[in-house]
């Protein structure tokens, strides 16, 4: 049984800002849980972008109790008037005593004026309960409010001897019925999923969430050095969600006005002849994209890693063995490395048992 001390509490808080991840864009996803005299009388979570923070949820839901009581909260108050104004300013009004805090906010805006605003008025500020559980939860946002640039999330599913399809490019499933649903909640959880023209061209997928309860569909991007992609692909024609295109000036004109005429943004990052993917990055941030699913062929995910451009890396495999060359069948396809010692590897290593198929994810370090 859990002992309801401020781990008790801040675990609740954590649990329920993870349940909105997806939801907030480039924000931040944070929970409050407000409680006084041993009973919770308020409890929050940041749903959406422009709307009310965590910590003013659970404040209305205190109904004007609040004075006297402690607040956990995931990330440390706002001090700023943004979007909406600021929390800490609300914990003051409302009475709070004493406000646990897992992390403070990388924003430049905020880093350590919230804390510092709540302190001045009196009110006791314990900084740094269950720091890594928070850092983690926020990954995404942390990257993108001090780079502005995309927070990029590498999936592949592959045999035992690392193939993403067979010989003849037959890939339907490698991976299980288990596996493929936390792809469809990766899909929920990034502002965008990002392949290659090769993949469209061969499988012509809608790249949406296909979930029992339905999810958020992620802005389809799609790395394409001429436009090669088909105007009849569903990518282009279906409407389910935005799709951006990231070319070379080498690509045709002409193919890219019928492309804009059919509703797709056509971005241009280098001259050519392969797109640019460094500034493919830094243009889709300001696009304010602020995580990508990437979900390549072998040329794309390699490009990528030697690039320094993954951030997390999540593998599928399933116990399978199909054979046949490496090459764009393989989950990495780049020159490589000479020697062991400067493979690039994976630091903070997760492993789960999905049936018969194992994931393992990490971040890439070289």
């Amino acid at each position: 049984m859990d002992t309801m001390n401020d781990e008790y509490y801040m675990s609740l808080a954590l649990d329920m800002a993870e349940r909105a991840q997806g939801q907030t864009g480039i924000n931040p996803v944070v929970g409050c849980v407000v409680v006084k005299d041993g009973a919770m009388i308020g409890l929050g979570t940041h749903l959406q972008r422009g709307t009310g923070h965590a910590e003013v949820h659970a404040l209305n839901m205190a109904a004007g109790k609040a004075r006297g009581s402690t607040a956990y909260v995931t990330l440390e108050p706002c001090s700023h008037y943004g979007k909406t104004p600021p929390c800490s300013q609300r914990l003051i009004d409302e009475g709070v005593t004493r406000v646990v805090v897992a992390c403070e906010d990388p924003n430049p805006q905020v880093a350590g004026r919230g804390v510092q605003m709540l302190r001045e008025q009196g009110i006791e500020v314990e900084v740094g309960l269950l720091r890594g559980r928070a850092l983690r939860l926020n990954e995404k946002f942390i990257k993108y409010i001090l780079t502005k640039q995309p927070f990029v999330t590498l999936k592949s599913a592959s045999t035992l001897d690392g193939r993403i399809a067979t010989r003849t490019g037959d890939s339907k499933w490698i991976s299980n019925a288990e596996a493929r649903k936390i792809v469809h909640t990766l899909r929920h959880r990034h502002q965008g999923i990002m392949v290659g023209v090769n993949t469209i061209i061969a499988d012509n997928p809608s790249l949406t969430t296909r979930l029992e309860v339905p999810g958020l569909n992620p802005v389809r991007i799609v790395i394409d050095s001429t436009l090669r992609i088909p105007l009849e692909a569903a990518v282009v024609s279906d409407g389910l969600a935005p799709t951006v295109i990231v070319t070379t000036g080498a690509a045709d004109p002409g193919t890219k006005a019928l492309l804009q005429a059919a509703g797709v943004q056509v971005v241009v990052c280098g001259p050519g002849p392969r797109v640019d993917l460094k500034s493919a990055m830094t243009a889709l941030g300001e696009l304010e994209i602020g995580s990508i699913l990437l979900e390549g062929g072998g040329t794309l995910n390699g490009a990528m890693l030697e690039a320094g451009l993954i951030d997390r890396v999540i593998l599928f495999f399933a116990p399978k063995i199909v054979g046949g060359g490496a090459g764009e069948k393989g989950t990495f396809a780049f020159p490589g490395v000479e020697l062991m010692r400067d493979a690039i590897s994976l630091e903070g290593v997760e492993v789960e048992v999905l049936g018969d198929n194992v994931c393992i994810s990490g971040t890439p370090v070289r």
